[in-house]
């Protein structure tokens, strides 16, 4: 954001306070990039199916007891034991491999 800023300035304010601008908001943006890269370093990038348990999802093909759910925007293979039609919440419980172990959600019940 604070690289926008400087070249903006640079653009906008008049010689010399354009390039005294610039600098200063150089130097702000050096101490976010410091300052987001010390905050993520060495965190665990949180992706793949493990990371949906809990998510609530829309059944694209019954799942009687295997089928298709959109979850979080992406398609996944799925089963539900006790079954789910198209266009039913599922909850997602738990996975195996990439196929995701689904259950029909009780908030769609009420």
């Amino acid at each position: 954001m604070l690289l926008l800023v400087a070249i903006v300035l640079l653009l906008a304010l008049s010689s010399p306070w354009n390039v005294v601008g610039f600098a200063v908001a150089l130097v702000g943006f050096c101490g976010e990039l410091g300052f987001w890269h010390r905050k993520v370093r060495g965190r665990p990038e949180a992706v793949g199916p493990h990371t949906l348990i809990g998510e609530v999802g829309t059944v694209l093909t019954s799942c009687r007891p295997d089928g298709q759910v959109q979850v979080l925007g992406t398609i996944w293979a799925a089963r539900c034991e006790a079954g789910a039609d198209q266009g039913d919440s599922v909850k997602v419980v738990g996975r195996r491999r990439l196929t995701l172990i689904v259950e029909p959600d009780d908030a769609d019940a009420r």
